[in-house]
Protein backbone atom coordinates (compact mmCIF):
# COMPACT_ATOMS: atom_id res chain seq x y z
CA UNK A 1 0.00 0.00 0.00
CA UNK A 2 1.13 3.28 -1.07
CA UNK A 3 1.97 5.90 1.88
CA UNK A 4 -0.37 8.50 1.81
CA UNK A 5 0.60 11.69 3.61
CA UNK A 6 -1.75 14.81 4.46
CA UNK A 7 -2.01 17.54 2.32
CA UNK A 8 -1.16 20.41 4.25
CA UNK A 9 -2.65 22.75 2.05
CA UNK A 10 -6.32 21.11 2.93
CA UNK A 11 -7.48 23.41 5.75
CA UNK A 12 -4.72 25.87 6.63
CA UNK A 13 -3.54 27.34 2.47
CA UNK A 14 -0.21 26.74 1.36
CA UNK A 15 2.96 27.48 3.63
CA UNK A 16 4.41 31.28 3.51
CA UNK A 17 7.44 32.48 4.68
CA UNK A 18 7.23 35.79 6.13
CA UNK A 19 10.51 37.85 6.12
CA UNK A 20 11.27 40.73 8.42
CA UNK A 21 14.55 42.77 10.03
CA UNK A 22 14.87 44.02 13.57
CA UNK A 23 17.22 46.47 14.58
CA UNK A 24 18.66 44.13 17.47
CA UNK A 25 18.38 40.80 19.16
CA UNK A 26 16.08 41.18 21.92
CA UNK A 27 12.79 42.50 20.21
CA UNK A 28 13.63 40.07 17.19
CA UNK A 29 13.91 37.35 19.64
CA UNK A 30 10.49 38.54 21.69
CA UNK A 31 8.29 38.72 18.72
CA UNK A 32 9.41 35.08 17.89
CA UNK A 33 8.53 33.71 20.84
CA UNK A 34 4.93 35.77 20.51
CA UNK A 35 4.42 34.84 17.32
CA UNK A 36 4.77 30.82 18.02
CA UNK A 37 3.20 30.95 21.59
CA UNK A 38 0.24 32.28 19.97
CA UNK A 39 0.55 29.69 17.23
CA UNK A 40 0.50 32.04 14.56
CA UNK A 41 3.75 30.48 13.26
CA UNK A 42 5.01 27.28 13.65
CA UNK A 43 9.07 28.04 13.25
CA UNK A 44 11.30 31.71 13.59
CA UNK A 45 14.48 31.67 12.27
CA UNK A 46 16.38 34.94 13.75
CA UNK A 47 19.91 35.67 11.97
CA UNK A 48 21.84 38.45 13.54
CA UNK A 49 24.66 40.29 11.54
CA UNK A 50 23.17 41.43 8.37
CA UNK A 51 24.03 44.49 7.26
CA UNK A 52 21.11 46.60 5.49
CA UNK A 53 21.75 49.26 2.53
CA UNK A 54 18.88 51.61 2.04
CA UNK A 55 17.67 54.94 1.06
CA UNK A 56 15.41 56.60 3.58
CA UNK A 57 13.78 60.15 3.82
CA UNK A 58 16.64 60.75 0.99
CA UNK A 59 19.30 59.66 3.07
CA UNK A 60 21.37 56.79 1.96
CA UNK A 61 21.45 54.55 5.02
CA UNK A 62 23.50 51.37 6.46
CA UNK A 63 22.51 49.73 9.04
CA UNK A 64 23.14 46.65 11.46
CA UNK A 65 19.97 44.63 11.85
CA UNK A 66 18.61 41.32 12.19
CA UNK A 67 16.73 39.45 9.82
CA UNK A 68 13.61 36.95 11.18
CA UNK A 69 12.17 34.48 9.30
CA UNK A 70 8.53 33.00 9.79
CA UNK A 71 6.93 30.10 8.61
CA UNK A 72 3.02 29.84 8.87
CA UNK A 73 0.40 28.79 6.68
CA UNK A 74 -1.46 31.49 4.12
CA UNK A 75 -4.50 31.52 6.19
CA UNK A 76 -3.14 32.94 9.03
CA UNK A 77 -0.11 35.13 7.26
CA UNK A 78 -2.57 38.54 7.41
CA UNK A 79 -2.71 37.96 11.31
CA UNK A 80 1.00 37.65 11.04
CA UNK A 81 1.80 40.60 9.54
CA UNK A 82 -0.24 42.83 11.97
CA UNK A 83 1.85 41.53 14.85
CA UNK A 84 4.87 42.08 13.85
CA UNK A 85 3.62 45.42 12.71
CA UNK A 86 1.96 45.70 16.18
CA UNK A 87 5.58 45.02 18.04
CA UNK A 88 7.75 46.51 15.38
CA UNK A 89 10.09 49.57 16.68
CA UNK A 90 9.74 50.46 13.17
CA UNK A 91 8.04 53.53 11.44
CA UNK A 92 8.02 51.10 8.03
CA UNK A 93 9.44 47.63 8.84
CA UNK A 94 10.46 45.78 6.13
CA UNK A 95 7.83 42.92 6.36
CA UNK A 96 6.95 40.74 3.05
CA UNK A 97 5.16 37.37 2.72
CA UNK A 98 6.72 34.93 0.40
CA UNK A 99 5.04 32.07 -1.21
CA UNK A 100 6.57 28.57 -0.61
CA UNK A 101 6.10 26.85 -4.06
CA UNK A 102 6.78 22.90 -2.20
CA UNK A 103 8.93 21.52 0.33
CA UNK A 104 8.63 18.21 2.51
CA UNK A 105 5.17 17.03 2.67
CA UNK A 106 6.01 16.30 6.35
CA UNK A 107 7.18 19.81 7.06
CA UNK A 108 4.51 21.62 5.11
CA UNK A 109 1.97 19.14 7.37
CA UNK A 110 4.11 20.03 10.29
CA UNK A 111 3.69 23.99 10.20
CA UNK A 112 0.48 23.40 9.14
CA UNK A 113 -0.60 21.55 12.27
CA UNK A 114 1.60 24.11 14.12
CA UNK A 115 -0.58 26.54 13.33
CA UNK A 116 -3.88 25.40 13.95
CA UNK A 117 -5.67 27.78 16.12
CA UNK A 118 -7.32 24.67 17.89
CA UNK A 119 -4.13 23.21 18.09
CA UNK A 120 -2.71 22.65 21.98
Amino acid sequence: MARHDPDPNEAAGPAVLIYTTFPALQPAQETARLLVERRLVACANILPGMISIYRWAGELEQAEEVVLLLKTTAARAQAVVAEVRAFHPYEQPAVLTLPVSGGDAGYLAWIAAETRPDAE
